[in-house]
């Protein structure tokens, strides 16, 4: 793999390391309170991901993590950052409740302008940018409420996606946008994740997308970074990896196999924050 790819985007990422990580609640599938975690591994893991960025020229901030919030590190589902405003995050279990806020300050004493979100949320958890769109996902964590939210924030089209596994209870552990260009939107999606609804709006949205294989899914390799040349991905995601290679991506493996045992990867650890129209990156 080569790191440093020319024609790259550069990006701004908002990040938490895990010092406080560990599994002691049960609010997914992938979570097993009764399994050793080893917050030492998760932090090397994490580190190494945050590196990968900087070594690929993307710029990355941090918050500080909270004792008692081990699911912090999983900075996506914190807000969602469009234009330069923040949309919070409102999450529905009681456990990752307080993260919201604690987001939505950090950003708050930046400077940005945010807004508080009245609708049950998990950030870019369940709403993903591609091109002028938002795939808003729904159906474990996110009410389709939020999506309507959130378009009226934003004012960009909100396609409303229905999931159907638990497993792939956010829509970026079954969605990655490879690209989020306009003028040629891609991404990668795992079918079987999705109602037969929102497959076919998927397919008719995005004809050329790639299908990932359940060896990805399991692996969540879906829940992947890219910077529309280089893609970071779990190494497992062998056939995902393929794929984007032979459309032209530069797909860079990191381990977050510690952080995964609490049902997040590459992205779930990485928020993105997109400023306003014309700011640059």
């Amino acid at each position: 793999m080569t790191l440093i790819a020319p024609g790259r985007t550069d990006r701004r990422y908002l990040m938490c390391e895990p010092v406080h990580y560990t599994v002691s609640y049960e609010i997914n599938p992938w979570m097993d309170k009764t399994r050793h975690t080893d917050a030492d591994l998760a932090v090397r893991q994490w580190r190494t991901l945050r590196d990968v960025y900087l070594d690929l020229g993307h710029t990355v901030e941090t918050i500080d993590p909270i004792p008692g919030l081990p699911d912090m590190v999983y900075a996506a589902n914190g807000a969602t950052v469009l234009d330069g405003v923040v949309y919070s995050a409102k999450f529905r279990y009681a456990e990752r409740q307080p993260e919201g806020p604690a987001y939505q300050k950090w950003f708050a004493d930046r400077g940005y302008v945010t807004h508080t979100a009245g609708e049950t949320n998990e950030g870019e958890g369940d709403l993903l940018v591609v091109g002028d769109l938002v795939l808003a996902g729904t159906g474990f964590r996110t009410d389709r409420a939020a999506h309507a939210e959130l378009q009226e924030l934003f004012g960009r089209p909100v396609i409303s996606l229905d999931l159907v596994s638990p497993h792939y209870y956010h829509l970026d552990t079954a969605l990655a946008v490879l690209s989020s260009d306009p003028a040629d939107p891609q991404i990668a999606y795992y079918p079987p994740a999705f109602s037969a609804g929102s497959r076919s709006v998927l397919r008719q949205l995005f004809p050329d997308a790639v299908e990932a294989t359940e060896r990805d899914a399991v692996a969540l390799g879906l829940n992947a970074v890219s910077d529309g040349l280089n893609v970071v991905v779990a190494p497992g995601a062998v056939d995902l990896a393929a794929a984007i290679a032979e459309r032209g991506y530069n797909p860079i493996p990191v381990d977050t196999s510690e952080l995964l045992k609490g049902g997040g990867g590459a992205k779930c650890c990485t928020l993105e924050i997109r400023p306003a129209s014309g700011a640059g990156r």
